[in-house]
């Protein structure tokens, strides 16, 4: 069985460096595609409007966030890749410290 989770971050009001993130982002690392997948991730999209990011992941049974940070802070080619972004990213107001990416609380869903 899937899940779905949603967050948000902002990235630094500056057009230049907007354009770079997204230009690493069509070019993501394999290293980072497969950190990815092999913490349960089956699919993840990020969205961008102005400068609010909002990233969609589609998981599996075996994801946590938990399991995700430590194996993140395992993986030298990750905590790089997070190094790299870290100089785009602004973390929200609501974000406790050290926190990049925040959790939405879903407050709607279309019945099926």
């Amino acid at each position: 069985m899937s899940r779905r989770y949603c967050l948000t971050l902002d990235l630094k009001d500056d057009p230049r460096l907007i354009a770079e993130y997204k230009r690493h982002h069509e070019r993501i690392w394999p290293e980072i595609t497969t950190s990815l997948k092999d913490s349960g991730i089956e699919d993840a999209e990020i969205y961008l409007w102005g400068t609010r990011l909002f990233m969609i992941l589609e998981v599996n049974d075996r994801f946590s966030f938990e399991a995700k940070a430590r194996a993140d802070e395992a993986n030298p080619k990750v905590r790089e890749w997070e190094a790299l972004m870290g100089e785009y990213q602004r973390e929200l107001p609501q974000a406790k410290t050290g926190e990049k990416w925040i959790l939405m609380e879903k407050i709607f869903q279309l019945e099926r």
